[in-house]
């Protein structure tokens, strides 16, 4: 019996393993993104079609993991000041975003549907909450996480998350059988208690606590360690009746600024990707294809209605709180289907004897269905846009013959410009802002638009014939998509690339680019070396002092992509003898001090 059990568990393993391995891949190369690819494999590996898998809840109960390792991630990525400037979003928008939308949806079941104004409301308020897996997960592939309409979807996401347990607590006031448990004063309390430890936990014990476990040098402990500390915060948020997600979020804001953060986020991706992507695959599991056949008419009324009502709610909420068309285009496309804790709220609500099961499960279904809908709705987002008609127009590369492809022309590929420029090389400059297109005529060579992520526009741009290309685009996921891009067609082309950060260079380092630079860290080198002169070094000094940190930053970089973001510490600090008479030393020295003199 034991053996079966063992042989059926990794029977089931080589079925999700080979489910991801051919549906994603084939999604990607198609368009439409991993997302997709992992709802299809989902379908077809679950109940409704090859029956693999039977019971897709206890997968997903497994996979939710995948979404509380995500929010873990996304919190070390900002700190508490950055949540604090986006306080309006997240607690403003985010709040009127799920009471106006949620009445608006209302509306559809009590008026066409024998749903009951209780059961509409609950529907409404569910199908008011989006996607933070899906979201996110889109935003991250996009390279869009930091960009206006990105931040402004992550606010309104996080207050859904929060908004979970009031909606909760709803449901159990609606109930016929009336609310359970204790009372609501205790219940807050003992929320807001669980807040407060995770971030005076986080905030006062987690650096100490990895600074011993680094030192002893055992970089698995540091894996488990960074689990554990997801895993636990994410348990007591549940004990006190918050989201799992929540708390493994804040756990992560805590740890922003700790010298530890790279690190553990390395340690976590690996079980974050992993799992986020059988989270995906049970929520393909979980579509019952019996359901969708026998009211096909009726759901697909409801997601033309659901995606339709909910993007220009969204819409119109984002653009009367002061933000542009562009971004309020993008944020509602993003947003405007349901989202995972529909499931959670539609389960609770029949429980609670609020809901009917008939209803729940078509709910479930319709939420499944739009996540579906967002990769398309993403994509459809351009045609809606403001600058709509620049950006599709059919760019003219006939005359692009340069022998350097330069792909981004920002800050850092406008000064790179010019010193080619300067040495005569030929240039084909390429560009996704029309804006930044139409003020570079001054610059003397033809800057044509294009995504550089895109093969067709690369090959119209001249790549074959250029004899090497530079990549200077900013964010690292849209650089490192470009240079995988020319190394799997062009693999002999010389590629040389900004990086935006060490981790960025690390990742170029992996790829065996030509070439790369770290932008800070040449203008940082060179501002510290006239500091010092400015202290009263003497320019040979100086520059010796400059040459010897790049030395050991370089030594640094290699120890690094070798043995992890944590080797090569050795070589971080550099504690020369002084190069200039330091303050203290009586009137004398000052003055020598203040003649630029060495003493």
């Amino acid at each position: 019996m034991e053996h079966e059990a063992q042989t059926a568990m990794f029977t089931g393993s080589l079925i999700l393993l080979a489910a991801v391995v051919v549906a994603v891949p084939l999604f990607k190369r198609l368009g439409l993104g991993s997302v997709l690819g992992y709802l299809a494999a989902g379908i077809v590996i679950g109940p409704s079609v090859l029956g693999f898998f039977r019971e897709p809840e206890a997968i997903m109960k497994v996979a939710e993991l995948g979404v509380v390792l995500f929010l873990f991630i996304i919190g070390l990525e900002l700190s508490l000041s950055t949540l604090w400037r986006m306080r309006r979003d997240i607690f403003g928008l985010g709040s009127v975003q799920i009471v106006v939308t949620g009445l608006v949806l209302a509306l559809y079941p009590l008026l066409l549907t024998p749903y009951g104004w209780k059961a509409s409301l609950v529907a409404g308020l569910g199908l008011a909450l989006s996607s933070t897996a899906f979201v996110m997960q889109l935003l991250e592939e996009r390279g869009e996480l930091r960009l206006p309409h990105g931040q402004k979807a992550f606010a309104i996401l996080l207050m859904q998350d929060l908004a979970i347990v009031p909606l909760l607590a709803l449901v159990a006031l609606l109930s016929p059988r009336g609310g359970e448990g204790g009372p609501l004063w205790l219940d807050a309390l003992e929320m807001a208690g669980a807040v407060a430890a995770v971030i005076l936990v986080g905030r006062y014990l987690l650096n100490p606590f990895f600074q011993g476990l680094a030192r002893s040098g055992a970089k698995e402990v540091m894996t488990a360690a960074a689990l554990l500390v997801v895993i636990g915060a994410a348990t007591l948020m549940t004990y006190a009746g918050l989201s799992m997600a929540l708390g493994a979020f804040l756990a992560g804001v805590m740890l922003a600024e700790s010298n530890y953060r790279h690190e553990l986020e390395a340690d976590i991706e690996p079980f974050r990707g992993i799992l986020l992507g059988l989270f995906f695959l049970s929520v393909g599991m979980s579509v019952d294809l019996a359901v969708v056949a026998d009211q096909w008419l009726a759901l697909l009324a409801a997601l033309c209605t659901l995606v339709v009502l909910k993007a220009l709610v969204v819409f119109a909420i984002v653009r009367v709180m002061g933000n542009d068309h562009d971004t309020s285009v993008r944020t509602s496309l993003m947003l405007a289907q349901g989202g995972e804790f529909g499931f959670v709220l539609y389960s609770t609500a029949v429980a609670a004897g609020v809901m009917e099961q008939r209803h729940a499960t078509v709910l479930i279904a319709l939420v499944t269905l739009s996540m579906a809908t967002t990769p398309f709705l993403v994509r459809l987002g351009p045609r809606f846009l403001c600058d709509r008609d620049r950006p599709e127009r059919e760019e003219d590369f006939s005359d692009a013959d340069g022998e350097v492809l330069v792909i981004g022309f920002g800050r850092f590929g406008q000064l790179l410009v010019q010193v080619l420029l300067a040495g005569n090389v030929p240039l084909t400059i390429l560009d996704s802002d029309p804006d930044r297109i139409e003020e570079a005529g001054r610059f003397g060579a033809k800057i044509f638009y294009g995504d550089g992520t895109r093969l067709d526009v690369l090959r119209a741009a001249g790549i074959a014939e250029a004899r090497l290309v530079v990549v200077c685009t900013r964010l690292a996921e849209k650089s490192l998509r470009i240079v995988e891009t020319v190394q799997e067609q062009y693999p002999d082309k010389p590629i040389f690339a900004r990086a935006y950060d060490r981790r960025h260079a690390l990742a170029l380092m992996e790829k065996e680019v030509a070439g790369h630079v770290r932008d800070t860290a040449e203008s940082a080198f060179r501002l510290g070396r006239d500091v010092l002169m400015g202290l009263g070094a003497e320019a040979e000094d100086a520059g010796a002092v400059e040459d010897e940190v790049r030395r050991r930053d370089a030594a640094r970089l290699e120890d690094q992509r070798l043995g992890g973001i944590l080797a090569g510490r050795d070589k971080y600090l550099v504690r020369p003898e002084p190069l200039y008479p330091r303050r203290g030393g009586g009137k004398a020295e000052e003055e020598r001090i203040d003649a630029g003199e060495e003493g």
